[in-house]
């Protein structure tokens, strides 16, 4: 009895340490406190909230995260002549030229993309770009004999990867445009920064159009993200952590000239888009869900679902103006808020 006694002690000593730890843990656990920053770069304006124990250490991760896609806007733009890519359209034809690995890497994803998709995603179309956004700024469209001449300038194939730090484009006219993976991939170079320093709770805002999350606020499991709804009836979300989600949509033809003029251009006709969808894509990394997200809109529901289907934790949902939607989940659902 007494051998029971002591032991019935002892529990009950462990039990009152725990119990003391627990209370002591609850008591002393850190404030976490909620810092947002935004900075207009690459065209559209990047946020970034972080929820954290020290304002200041949060603050600096932030800072150092917008300080890179300032940095990476110089690598990867298309529209500033100082720009490593445009040196690279400038002086690649035919010759290789040394490339850092910020754009080495860039351009390895985007041709990836372009192998999976049969050539529809296309980073080589940006003298097709180029002559369609003059003519929807009140330029002249392209004649046909204009258009086939470009279109000869195009073909991802034509552009060569010399590793480790080396591209060659094997065409005259060739000329790259990164605009549908660039915001993408400087999202991912911030997300790597802010874990670096720390971070663990943090959403990453690419101008509405590419999200990425660390973690979950505090209390929740993730973050939740309201996703682009054309129709106005369905109001498509998806929860994040640790992943991405990206939107392309053409703008309707009264818009694109003030909007995002030449937007995207489909490969195969040389024209811009003609697709009346909204497409969402989550992946695990913003560099694929922003190339994917194009991508899809390129091919079009039918075709779209069938290539996720072999791609493993991507989701995809297209919406239409009138409220059509077509959807596929290789991985986190994206959930409807219509009761449907």
């Amino acid at each position: 009895m007494e051998k029971f006694t002591r032991s019935s002690k002892h529990l009950y000593a462990f039990f009152l340490l725990v119990c003391l730890a627990l209370f002591s843990a609850k008591s002393t656990a850190p404030t976490l406190h909620f810092v947002h920053k935004k900075k207009y770069v690459m065209g559209t304006v990047f946020e970034v909230a972080v929820y954290s124990p020290s304002v200041e250490r949060a603050t600096e991760a932030i800072e150092k995260a917008l300080e890179e896609v300032v940095r990476l806007d110089g690598v990867l733009s298309n529209f500033k002549s100082s720009s490593e890519l445009s040196q690279l359209n400038h002086f690649a034809h035919f010759h290789a030229q040394t490339v850092s690995l910020d754009l080495y890497r860039a351009i390895e994803e985007s041709l990836h993309y372009s192998r999976l998709s049969g050539g529809e995603f296309d980073i080589s179309v940006a003298p097709l770009v180029d002559a369609w956004k003059a003519a929807m700024n009140g330029g002249p469209s392209p004649s046909s004999e204009e258009e086939k001449e470009l279109r000869s300038c195009v073909g991802f194939e034509k552009i060569q990867m010399l590793p480790p730090d080396r591209i060659e484009f094997h065409s005259g006219c060739l000329r790259i445009d990164l605009g549908a993976i660039g915001k993408g991939y400087a999202v991912d170079r911030m997300a790597e920064i802010l874990r670096a320093r720390g971070v663990q709770r943090a959403l990453i805002n690419a101008g509405g159009s590419t999200w990425y999350a660390l973690g979950a606020p505090p209390g929740k499991a993730s973050w939740l993200v309201h996703l682009r709804d054309p129709s106005g009836r369905i109001d498509p979300c998806t929860a994040l952590s640790e992943n991405s989600v990206s939107t392309s949509e053409q703008a309707p033809p009264s818009l694109r000239a003030a909007v995002i003029p030449g937007h995207i251009i489909d490969p195969a006709t040389g024209e811009p888009l003609k697709a009346a969808y909204a497409v969402s894509v989550v992946a695990r990394t913003a560099t694929a869900s922003d190339a994917l997200s194009t991508t899809l809109l390129l091919l079009g529901p039918e075709r779209g679902k069938a290539l996720v289907k072999g791609i493993p934790t991507v989701s995809a949902i297209w919406v239409s103006p009138d409220g059509q939607i077509e959807q596929v989940s290789n991985g986190p659902r994206i959930l409807l808020n219509n009761g449907s």
